[in-house]
């Protein structure tokens, strides 16, 4: 009798848990949305109106040719050096390295690091300063940066107007075969806007209160709880400008010479997709996840996380790992007679 009574006492508190369950992830989702957390919406037409440009619509056609564009070597000086090259959408929309390197395998001589390019739709700011409005606007910068792409737009609008192919899609494209620098920034912007990652973490703010584990449950609850949302909010979990460093200094503000813009103010980095994005801060210092997450602790919440604490938070960003967009390696259209030579000294 006794075995029976045990044995109904332990599925009675089972049968209590999972009812327990759903109310306890509906309430911890409804305290991620009070925090500013925010989804990937799933609804295409709310996906749509969240990442488009009224200034400059998506559209398949411009999909399409700023893809090419994205991952055209020919928009550099030298021929070698594409969006791509470091934005690399195979590892994580970024390089890989402490310091972005461009022409004449030149370093950033800021020592900066290059920002993923998944969801940068969802910064409000972009570059490290925050000194441009929209991914438009930043495509411009690279291009013409003499230690990356090191083009003038002169030489960009001659090389791609020199391809017939080029022309032609540009007419599709805008109504018009006409090539200036903006269209061709513009457009590689349209693509760039398309690179979103939705996430288990999405699904759970949509009200799956099982897509994330109990570990990650709780790793969320740890991150809202000591203060991390108040700048990783928003649908990127990050993308405004803020102050760097607030409550301690920053253990490698050596490295490089970056200190933000004139107000001190540093774009707050997007932490979805974080555990491929290595390493970490706007100088590259910093290769492990869980130190970073300390350093953060330390400069910025002004406390000192416990190695539990830390834990917990990184395995909620594990949930933050998105399914990347298909995108097929595009066949570039062929140079001409008039194509401009690349120029490598």
């Amino acid at each position: 009798m006794k075995k029976r009574v045990t044995i109904a006492l332990a599925i009675a508190a089972a049968t209590s848990l999972f009812a327990d369950a759903p109310a306890a992830g509906d309430a911890l989702i409804k305290k991620a949305k009070a925090a500013g957390l925010a989804p990937i919406p799933s609804d295409k037409a709310a996906l749509m109106k969240l990442i488009d440009n009224p200034k400059n619509p998506i559209t398949d056609a411009k999909v399409e040719l700023g893809k090419k564009l994205y991952f055209d070597p020919r928009l550099s000086k030298s021929n070698l050096i594409s969006c791509n090259t470091c934005h690399n959408l195979a590892i994580g929309g970024v390089d890989g390295v402490p310091a972005a390197i461009g022409h004449h395998w030149t370093a950033n001589p800021h020592h900066l690091n290059s920002p993923t390019v998944y969801n940068a739709v969802f910064m409000s700011r972009q570059f490290w300063d925050g000194r441009s409005p929209d991914l438009e606007d930043q495509a411009q910068g690279p291009m013409q940066a003499a230690p990356e792409m090191a083009i003038t737009k002169e030489m960009a609008v001659e090389r791609i107007s020199s391809m017939p192919a080029y022309k032609e899609m540009f007419k599709e494209a805008y109504g018009s075969d006409e090539i200036t620098f903006k269209k061709i920034a513009d457009t590689i912007g349209t693509f760039e806007r398309t690179l979103v990652t939705p996430s288990p973490f999405d699904k759970f703010l949509e009200g799956d209160a099982n897509a994330l584990t109990d570990a990650q449950k709780e790793g969320l609850k740890t991150f809202i709880d000591k203060g991390c949302a108040s700048c990783h909010t928003g649908v990127g979990l990050g993308g405004s400008m803020q102050p760097f460093p607030v409550a301690k200094p920053y253990k490698y503000a050596n490295v490089g010479d970056f200190k933000g813009d004139k107000n001190g103010m540093v774009k707050v980095p997007t932490l979805r997709n974080i555990t491929e994005t290595a390493p970490y801060f706007h100088n590259g210092a910093v290769w492990s996840l869980s130190e970073a997450i300390k350093i953060m602790g330390e400069t910025q919440l002004g406390m000192d996380l416990t190695n539990k604490e830390v834990a917990s938070i990184k395995t909620f960003l594990t949930s933050l790992t998105g399914k990347k967009p298909e995108v097929v390696y595009p066949i570039l259209p062929p140079v001409t007679e008039k194509t401009p030579k690349p120029i490598t000294k």
